[in-house]
């Protein structure tokens, strides 16, 4: 049977890093979202859900049973009346963004994981609302580059490790492929599913998330201080195939 609610992470789960879901992609969450509630959560802010899935999929699609959780759980939008509707937003103010920005510079230099006198594709540190987040190569670098910047996670790990301590009071997480992600203290992807399963009136039990990242240090592994169920998936494709079997 299918789940009540279904979580997908974005990058790396329903698409690749910052790129647009494939047609079969935006196909198959258009059937299942006639079937049940959809909720796909990631560090990106609005507009890249909006770009990378919901700009992609059909007229026909049921948008209202679909729930968008940006900048890691931060923010929760939900479609009414034809427009996207905030429910929350556990924003930063102007100050703690200002700290958390020149935490991650003193991080940068500290571990040289990235020279900011370098040349990049676009703003290395962007400013969320609820999330600030580094972006090592620039938030627009080709997809190609930010595979090979860090594949073991290793220079990810080291900005963690070395902002961390700098701010005791927010939540320092690796992001995506070349980024780290800073929220309030707790606020976090078991923050946003919480949120939206009261927002819903759904047991957390009777949730199911699906996500690329849910080992050890991964950016999916917040989800187990929640009671959803889990399904770790490789790539978009296996993605793919696992929602034609849920449709079955």
């Amino acid at each position: 049977m299918t789940p009540p609610l279904i979580i997908f992470d974005l990058d790396g789960t329903l698409a690749e890093s910052k790129q647009a879901v494939t047609p079969e992609m935006a196909a198959l969450l258009a059937r299942l979202l006639a079937e049940t509630y959809v909720g796909i959560i990631s560090g990106g802010a609005l507009q890249q859900f909006l770009k990378q899935v919901v700009d992609r999929l059909s007229g026909e699609a049921d948008k209202s049973k679909l729930y968008l959780l940006p900048t890691s759980g931060a923010s929760l939008y939900e479609y009414r009346g034809c427009d996207w509707r905030k429910v929350y937003e556990e924003r930063l103010t102007e100050e703690e963004m200002r700290t958390i920005a020149a935490a991650m510079r003193v991080a940068a230099s500290e571990t040289h994981a990235i020279d900011f006198s370098a040349p990049a594709y676009g703003e290395r540190i962007e400013y969320r609302g609820g999330q600030v987040t580094l972006s090592a190569l620039g938030q627009h670098a080709p997809l190609d580059k930010k595979l090979l910047w860090d594949p073991t996670r290793a220079k990810r790990e080291a900005l963690r490790a070395a902002i961390a301590p700098q701010l005791p009071g927010f939540s320092v997480k690796i992001g995506g492929k070349t980024s780290v992600d800073i929220t309030k203290q707790g606020v976090d992807k078991a923050y946003g599913i919480h949120q939206l399963c009261e927002r819903l009136g759904i047991k957390e039990s009777a949730a199911l998330y699906v996500g690329d990242e849910l080992g050890p240090g991964g950016n999916d592994e917040a989800v187990y201080k929640t009671d959803a169920k889990t399904k770790a998936v490789k790539d978009p494709s296996e993605t793919a195939k696992f929602i034609v079997s849920l449709l079955a």
